[in-house]
């Protein structure tokens, strides 16, 4: 058999058959604010401690909070630029992860409800996530960084699409 003749080897976690939909930019905002009441924070403490202690080597500490912070500001947007969900006829796809990616198939027919939250911060931001409960754990997922029309939307489509599923049952 050659090599014309095996059939294309898909990517597992970019099914050919989905349009995907990314969630909202707006989720690097949020995210990089949560960072900043912990980077922040620590930065200061490191400073006051060089300051106190008054060796020079010391000062390698507020650096390394720095970078670290840098590296957050680096990492969130292409986390974020990650994250996707597709509607299929059968089921949702939630994609995330740069590293370490992950795929996550939920039946309709499998949920059993639906949640939107918006905590404080995402509601500063205009964002919300929208949870899928199924009986199995393993199989939930959860799509953070929606506008809330949307996260309304799909919570409605797939309350809806669920139902239908086991009504056929």
């Amino acid at each position: 058999m050659t090599s014309d003749a095996l059939p294309a080897i898909r990517e597992p976690f970019d099914p050919s058959d989905v349009t995907w939909t990314p969630v909202s930019r707006k989720l690097v905002g949020a995210r990089l604010t949560v960072a900043a009441f912990f980077v922040v924070p620590l930065l200061l403490l490191a400073v006051a401690g060089a300051i106190a202690g008054g060796d020079a080597w010391l000062w390698s500490l507020p650096a390394l909070v720095v970078l670290l912070g840098l590296w957050i500001v680096w990492l969130v947007p292409r986390q974020v630029g990650a994250m996707a969900y597709a509607e299929r006829a059968d089921d949702l796809l939630v994609r995330h992860g740069i590293m370490v990616r992950s795929l996550v198939v939920v039946p309709y027919g499998r949920m059993q409800y639906v949640d939107v939250n918006a905590g404080p911060l995402a509601r500063k931001f205009g964002i919300a996530t929208v949870q899928l409960h199924t009986a199995a754990p393993a199989t939930s997922a959860a799509i953070d960084g929606l506008p809330p029309h949307e996260a309304a939307r799909l919570r409605d489509r797939m309350a809806s699409r669920g139902e239908a599923r086991l009504a056929g049952l």
